[in-house]
């Protein structure tokens, strides 16, 4: 059956569970992807400059994809059908990583796996958030289980890379994706794109769509999110290369990187409580000063005993802003619109800043090592100037 009622999903597992497994099924990619993408493509001989070419371009394009394909999304009845459809498409796009003979089919083959990939999240936020809110259950909880399987990963990952050569990198992030498809389809709850089960046509989604960016709160917001979350390009390209070049031992890296994401887990589970007792603005502000103290410092090449509390900011730098960006974004923008307005979020803050700033990576990477990191601080200091700004109007609500 494709209708929207709870008592005719099989197996009947909780909806929590059934969303904490599939956040883990997406993560599972991601958790290798993300820190380990610049080993393989320097494996196969790219240069700094290439390797931020290639991770840029879906990034780059993410406004437009984003947009797109959210539209495109809310055009069927259950939400998790295109999940299905856009994993399994990730899957095949990822694949073509192996066979790639050049920089531009190693751009290709990234761009499909990571534009697809990247599609699901916002998707998936928009189920967690409502059901989170009508359930009773923290948002946190999903999220912060995702992110304890990109732990997992990327310490397997880690461990791997010892005695394997970095192709079981693409393999695995193929073979995540195609694992993730079935988990949609199998896990996910077959919630209405549209309550009423009236769907409009396409041009009204994109009117809606249209709405959204002409509503200046919601413009600054998602710029400032994405200043603040773009300001990790440096560290998400570079530095497992970097730490490398320090001595610092692949397992020991993925160390680091797991108690990177640690943090953010055990951020997003235990305070919930704070955030809203603080409200979203502050958390923005708190994010982005964590963030211009990180860069700043890892340009100079902490050892290796400080690492582990400056890799404790990320708590801050991406779980506290992540999470005041959805909840902002959910507040400011209509039910009806609501998959275009996360797909925007997402589309800058993981997208167009980014890409911007991994773009800029590569050459930063090459001429000034470790140096490159100022450059993200800098990004981190504007994204604490609209949270300031954002946070002054959201006192005197000018919209």
């Amino acid at each position: 059956m494709t209708g929207g009622a709870d008592k005719t999903e099989a197996p009947r597992l909780p909806t929590l569970v059934r969303l904490c497994l599939f956040y883990a099924a997406i993560f599972l990619s991601s958790g290798v992807s993300l820190p380990y993408i610049g080993t393989y493509l320097r494996s196969r001989g790219m240069s700094g400059g290439e390797i931020g070419l290639i991770l840029a371009v879906p990034l780059l394009l993410k406004p437009f994809t984003g947009a797109s394909l959210a539209v495109w999304a809310d055009g069927f009845t259950l939400r998790r059908t295109p999940m299905v459809l856009l994993l399994a498409g990730a899957g095949l796009g990822y694949a073509g990583l192996l066979a790639a003979p050049n920089l531009w089919w190693f751009i290709l083959a990234w761009f499909v796996g990571q534009t697809l990939l990247s599609t699901v999240s916002p998707l998936i936020d928009i189920i967690t958030l409502r059901r989170a809110r009508t359930e009773g259950f923290n948002y946190g909880i999903p999220r912060g289980t995702g992110s304890s399987a990109f732990i997992a990963a990327n310490l397997a990952m880690g461990s791997i890379l010892t005695f394997a050569a970095p192709t079981i990198i693409a393999i695995w992030i193929t073979s995540a994706c195609f694992i993730a498809a079935l988990a949609a389809a199998l896990l996910v709850p077959p919630e209405r794109v549209h309550a009423e089960g009236a769907k409009p046509d396409r041009s009204e989604r994109w009117k809606g769509l249209s709405e959204l960016l002409r509503n200046r709160t919601f413009v600054l917001a998602v710029v400032t999110a994405g200043l603040i979350q773009g300001a990790h390009a440096f560290y998400y390209g570079f530095s497992a290369i970097l730490w490398r070049k320090q001595g610092i031992s692949e397992p020991m890296i993925g160390v680091l990187w797991g108690v990177g994401v640690a943090a953010e887990v055990g951020f997003m589970w235990f305070l919930e409580p704070l955030r809203r007792r603080w409200g979203p603005e502050r958390f923005l502000i708190l994010g982005a000063s964590a963030a211009v103290l990180r860069w700043t410092l890892y340009a100079f090449e902490p050892p290796l005993w400080a690492l582990f509390p400056l890799q404790m900011l990320h708590a801050l730098t991406f779980a506290a802003s992540f999470l005041a960006s959805l909840r902002l974004i959910e507040k400011l923008a209509p039910a009806s619109a609501a998959s275009p307005a996360q797909a925007i979020n997402s589309a800058l803050s993981s997208g167009f800043t980014l890409g911007i700033a991994t773009l800029a990576s590569g050459p930063l990477f090459d001429h000034l090592g470790p140096y490159g990191y100022l450059a993200t601080a800098l990004m981190a200091l504007l994204g604490l100037g609209g949270a300031l700004w954002l946070s002054r109007r959201s006192r005197h609500q000018i919209v």
